[in-house]
Formats: C-alpha cells, sequence, structure tokens
C-alpha cells in the first residue's frame, strides 16, 4: 500500500509541477524559479509556517512541499546550485500554471544569477 501511493503522489506531482522520478526516491522539478523581496508589494512579514520574512535567509516558497523540506536548485544555464529551505507557499497559482515551480528570496536566486534576469530554468531536488 505504501508504494502505490508513494507511486501516485509521484505520478500527481509529474503532471502537476514537471516532476520527473529519478527513482522511487528522487523527484526532481524542472520549471522556472524567480525570486522574491520584503520590498516587493504583498509580500507579508510572516511566512507561511510563521516565521518573519528575511530575503537575506536562503529560503523559498514552493507548493506541496512540506515546510522545512531542503531542496537543491540548480541554474540549468550555468550550473550554478544553491541549498534552500522551504519555509512559504508560492508561486501565485496563476504562475504555477505557466511553468513558474519557485519562489527563492533574493539571497537564494542572488547565488545562482543575477536577479536583474527576473526569471531562470531551474531544476529542484528534494534532499
Amino acid at each position: 500500500m505504501k508504494n502505490i501511493t508513494i507511486a501516485l503522489t509521484i505520478m500527481f506531482l509529474s503532471v502537476a509541477m514537471n516532476a520527473i522520478a529519478v527513482d522511487s526516491s528522487t523527484v526532481i522539478y524542472k520549471g522556472i524559479a524567480s525570486w522574491y523581496s520584503e520590498d516587493d508589494p504583498g509580500v507579508l512579514n510572516t511566512t507561511a509556517n510563521m516565521e518573519r520574512f528575511d530575503d537575506t535567509k536562503f529560503t523559498c516558497a514552493m507548493w506541496d512541499i512540506p515546510i522545512n523540506t531542503i531542496l537543491k536548485v540548480t541554474n540549468i544555464e550555468n550550473g550554478r546550485q544553491v541549498f534552500v529551505r522551504v519555509n512559504d507557499r508560492g508561486p501565485a497559482k496563476r504562475l504555477v500554471r505557466e511553468g513558474r515551480i519557485i519562489d527563492l528570496t533574493k539571497a537564494a536566486f542572488s547565488s545562482l544569477s543575477d536577479p536583474e534576469t527576473g526569471l531562470i530554468q531551474v531544476s529542484v531536488e528534494i534532499i
């Protein structure tokens, strides 16, 4: 029963978020990453897990991934990697439908690319 549940979860995530099941324990999501800052309109002072939002920390917002999960995010274009912790929910649902899979803090995004680029293609692996 547990294997069926895992298989169905992987299948759902694959369809919903462009995930690729590498094996039974590794799922890699591929899509677009953006960044957000405390200066952006609509950004709350607290994250989904009620931490104070701090765009200098290596954290992120992602749907359907448990809070406090550590992720390895890789910029597909240049190979740079960063480890982040999920502490918020996002990107906005309308942006997810357009291929956006993760919102990184400005600090985390800056480790992967110049924030002026705005959006980058990434792969995201659950650690």
